[in-house]
């Protein structure tokens, strides 16, 4: 009787092993990319579709970009899995943040869970109404970002965008350290890198993809 119920046990064991396994494989993983106008979030977003779709996932994008051409708010949610429905995450979901301008990673905390891991690019573009002097830009930004979540990284994607060899390989760069916390092969990133753009450019944008990663 003891036998049976130790073997029993030792079943549902496995049985629970069997599905968190299933449900790390088919679960949907959400990103959301933020930052301004003029950053290239939207070509950043669409090579990560592309790379994930290479990769064999099923993928979804929305994106918010009104007042883009004015330096205004521009968001990206991308979500991958084995099958998804819907392009938009729910609040308190997301999974990655990388905030491509340093205060705009302060305007969708309500989206992350505590073990959220977020990547902050230095750059600070400040909004009309701290140049107005109508609000100081904050401070301390990424301390208090570590205060709240587990995994907070601080990129200075401009500079070494400028090491690549131009300043607008930034969105690259974000990439390449984005890539260390997703479960796609590198050389996929590349591939997908180098067909995203001319010839003469491949070098340096994968120079950049590097630097990111490597940051």
């Amino acid at each position: 009787m003891a036998s049976a119920r130790r073997f029993a046990g030792l079943r549902q064991f496995l049985n629970n092993i069997y599905w968190v396994t299933m449900l790390k494989k088919d679960g949907i993983k959400s990103i959301l990319l933020a930052g301004v106008g003029g950053q290239g979030i939207l070509k950043a977003s669409d090579i990560m579709c592309a790379v994930l779709m290479e990769a064999g996932f099923d993928v979804k994008k929305s994106e918010v970009h009104g007042m883009a051409q004015r330096g205004g708010c521009v968001t990206s949610h991308v979500r991958y899995g084995s099958k998804v429905y819907s392009p938009l995450e729910k609040t308190g979901n997301i999974d990655i943040l990388i905030s491509f301008e340093k205060m705009e990673s302060l305007r969708y905390l309500q989206y992350l869970r505590k073990d959220s891991s977020i990547i902050v690019n230095s750059d600070k573009i400040n909004p009309p109404e701290v140049n107005l002097g109508a609000y100081p830009y904050p401070i301390d930004i990424i301390n208090n970002l570590k205060s709240k979540f587990n995994l907070v990284r601080e990129v200075d994607a401009s500079d070494l965008a400028k090491k690549a060899g131009n300043l607008k390989t930034a969105n690259i760069v974000l990439l390449g350290a984005l890539s260390r916390l997703m479960e796609v092969d590198q050389k996929i990133w590349n591939k997908i890198i180098a067909e995203s753009f001319p010839e003469k450019l491949v070098k340096m944008n994968l120079t950049a993809f590097q630097m990111g990663f490597n940051a």
